[in-house]
């Protein structure tokens, strides 16, 4: 497993698994940027967001993991409480000296029906 892989599923499995938010901000910049509507940048905004997002009380699962150099590409199925299907998101994450410094993200509604293998 490559170090950029290692870093960004140990900080997506506090987030999500674990719902540790201090110990998945050890692995965010400071100064990280986030391209995400809606989320701010910088570390400490950044973590308090989602902290107190949907994605906090969802059952994620990760589905793959693609590392190239520093970009990590996770794909994720999300399924927040009352729903069915939930979500297919994308997060585009770019790592440097060790830590999360930029991210992206795209989302859309699993179709009902559908199957997320």
């Amino acid at each position: 497993m490559t170090t950029a892989k290692k870093i960004v599923l140990d900080c997506f499995e506090n987030l999500f698994v674990h719902k540790d938010f201090v110990a998945a901000g050890v692995n965010v910049h400071l100064d990280f940027v986030t391209h995400s509507p809606g989320f701010p940048s910088g570390r400490d905004a950044f973590v308090e967001a989602m902290r107190t997002s949907p994605m906090a009380g969802a059952d994620v699962s990760v589905k793959r993991v693609i590392a190239d150099e520093d970009h990590v590409v996770v794909h994720l199925h999300v399924v927040p409480p009352g729903e069915e299907s939930g979500a297919a998101v994308v997060d585009i994450v770019r790592v440097e000296d060790g830590l999360i410094v930029e991210h992206w993200d795209v989302k859309q509604p699993v179709p009902p029906g559908a199957k997320m293998f």
